[in-house]
């Protein structure tokens, strides 16, 4: 990257030009911010396929959460938005300024967390998780033989002691639901160190191991002790409150209000539930004849009646604790059948998708499941489609509760939503972005509603295009998906700003989205563990579905779905305001 710089430069100096354009000016910042942010972070680093920075070895190194780090962090956020603000914006293209975007709300959200959030002082789970990935990767991401990668992981766990010092330093209060998380991600840890990874270590390194291994298992069960016993008695609130509002402005890449959204999600979600009412009112007739329909009822009463009684005749096809996994690869391969027969979009050309089970570390709010795409630095290696497995400890009626929720028809909108042709597609056909700086930066720290809205919305466009033979019982269950993703959005603004108080949440969540108790549980976990990532759903849905009819109107009758998919695709997670200025000036694929 360093020498394509270089080259830009040489050219414009050639051609008489003393001074650089504004784009490459960007290009330059946008590189220099990309290997210096990533250094900020060696855990991050290692996953996204920088080694090596100012000749210091990443890989052998954990985070420095020292104030004194923190606060140098702070001050280059501060002092790189004042460079983006001298670029003359004019100037700059279509391309630059997607860039543009992401780098600025980049600072803006981290000069957010660093001054006022605070998430090094109140948020036990970043010491956790970011812990859990610098030891998980070098595990199970092949990016050097597994004796140097054994290396890195014995190096890093010789500075456990020092991080988690840090760490309780730090940390001063913390809402309990976050201790609580930190402390099974913790515990997640120890079991890795002393079991996972230690099963995995070659002979000639045992010892070494062994040796670095147990000091590192002392400091993360001091550190548990720390959670249970002092910070627990030291609380504070997860709501963010006033802050919220910029927040979502930044997270959403836009000027939309996060009041403005909570009011149409609210208007679909009426909507979406009378499209349920249509889709179950004849499958209620098959089911239970006897019941008429319930036209004894009227309006909500009558719905979660009628509906309520079909999602539980389906939720009765389920896997079991033990076929889950296996069952949710079956569904990779018929997906991605699918999507080859229909050409609906261009599947990538090499197989590096692995399905495993969701890190443990990672559980606390990928309760079902998630993608860890190929690290953008190196997109050869492989990537994963986490599907989290039913805890073996969990009784019975927990457990149900849970395949129920993830029956045979939702688990595979779960394999949609994160694999094919959802997440693992979309980051596989990014990773042709260039230059190499850019995809990167797009990558990283790309546009939440972009990624998340395309998942969605791939999930709607398969059942559009017949999958599963148009079955009406899909057909229901991705309804009921889309009333989540709705009330996702709902839930986080009303969570975060007007006070929602926990039984408000549940009963909102099971009564009016048709979730399963547990299923409801786990999203108020998340929602409380999180802020402005579940309205991301909602949000970039909505854009992916007005961006396809604006093109479409636009091409008429020359539009081509998987040339649309393909070319959307390939610019990488940019603001959709950008991606809509791109595809209209693009010319249109027979």
């Amino acid at each position: 990257m360093a020498k394509l710089v270089a080259l830009v430069s040489l050219l414009l100096l050639a051609s008489g030009c003393g001074r650089r354009s504004p784009s490459a000016e960007l290009a330059q910042l946008s590189e220099e911010f990309v290997d210096t942010t990533l250094a900020f972070s060696p855990a991050a680093a290692t996953a996204a396929g920088l080694h090596v920075y100012r000749k210091q070895n990443l890989d052998e190194m954990l985070d420095d959460m020292s104030p004194a780090n923190l606060d140098r962090q702070l001050r280059y956020y501060q002092g790189f938005r004042g460079r983006l603000d001298k670029l003359n914006t004019a100037q700059l293209n279509a391309e630059d300024r997607a860039d543009m975007i992401l780098l600025r709300d980049q600072c803006g959200l981290q000069i957010l967390d660093l001054s006022d959030i605070q998430s090094a002082a109140h948020n036990p789970m970043v010491y956790a998780e970011t812990l859990g990935q610098a030891l998980f990767t070098p595990l199970v991401l092949e990016y050097a033989p597994k004796a140097d990668r054994m290396g890195h992981i014995i190096a890093r766990l010789r500075q456990v002691r020092l991080f988690l010092s840090q760490a309780e330093i730090n940390l001063s209060t913390a809402p309990p639901v976050w201790t609580e998380l930190a402390e099974g991600e913790t515990q997640a840890n120890i079991d890795m160190v002393d079991k996972t990874i230690r099963d995995a270590v070659p002979g000639n390194l045992q010892d070494a191991y062994s040796h670095a291994a147990q000091p590192a298992l002392d400091a993360m069960r001091q550190y548990l002790d720390f959670l249970k016993n002092s910070l627990s008695r030291r609380t504070a609130d997860w709501r963010l409150g006033d802050r919220y509002s910029g927040k979502f402005r930044l997270a959403m890449h836009s000027s939309m209000e996060a009041d403005s959204v909570l009011s149409e999600a609210t208007r679909d979600l009426a909507a979406e539930r009378a499209h349920m009412m249509e889709i179950a009112l004849p499958l209620h007739a098959k089911l239970a004849p006897a019941h008429h329909d319930h036209t004894d009822l009227e309006g909500d009463a009558r719905q979660n009646q009628v509906i309520g009684e079909v999602l539980a005749h389906i939720a009765e096809r389920h896997s079991t604790r033990d076929s889950y996994l296996d069952d949710a690869r079956k569904d990779l391969a018929e997906a991605r059948a699918f999507v080859r027969q229909k050409h609906l979009l261009t599947l990538p050309a090499h197989a590096n998708l692995q399905v495993v089970p969701t890190p443990p570390f990672e559980r606390g709010v990928y309760t079902a499941g998630g993608f860890d795409p190929a690290p953008p630095l190196e997109p050869q290696l492989g990537a994963f489609y986490w599907v989290t497995p039913i805890p073996p400890q969990w009784p019975d009626e927990q457990a149900n509760s849970k395949l129920r929720e993830y029956n045979e028809y939702m688990l595979r909108l779960l394999t949609l939503h994160e694999a094919i042709p959802g997440h693992y597609v979309q980051f596989e056909l990014a990773g042709e972005v260039q230059p190499p700086a850019r995809r990167v930066l797009r990558a990283l720290y790309g546009s939440g509603p972009y990624v998340e809205g395309w998942a969605q919305y791939s999930e709607q466009m398969m059942l559009e295009q017949g999958y599963l033979n148009d079955s009406p019982e899909l057909a229901l269950t991705f309804a009921k998906q889309q009333l989540r993703v709705i009330s996702n959005a709902i839930l986080d603004v009303r969570l975060q700003m007007l006070d929602m108080s926990n039984q408000e949440a549940l009963d909102f969540l099971e009564k009016q989205a048709f979730q399963e108790p547990q299923e409801a549980v786990e999203k108020l976990q998340r929602a409380k563990a999180t802020s402005a990532q579940l309205p991301t759903y909602y949000v970039g849905w909505t854009q992916w579905n007005k961006l396809r009819d604006e093109i479409k109107k636009a091409h008429g009758a020359s539009f081509n779905l998987q040339d649309f998919h393909d070319r959307a695709l390939k610019e990488g997670a940019v603001p959709f305001e950008v991606l809509r200025q791109l595809l209209l000036q693009a010319p249109q694929q027979p």
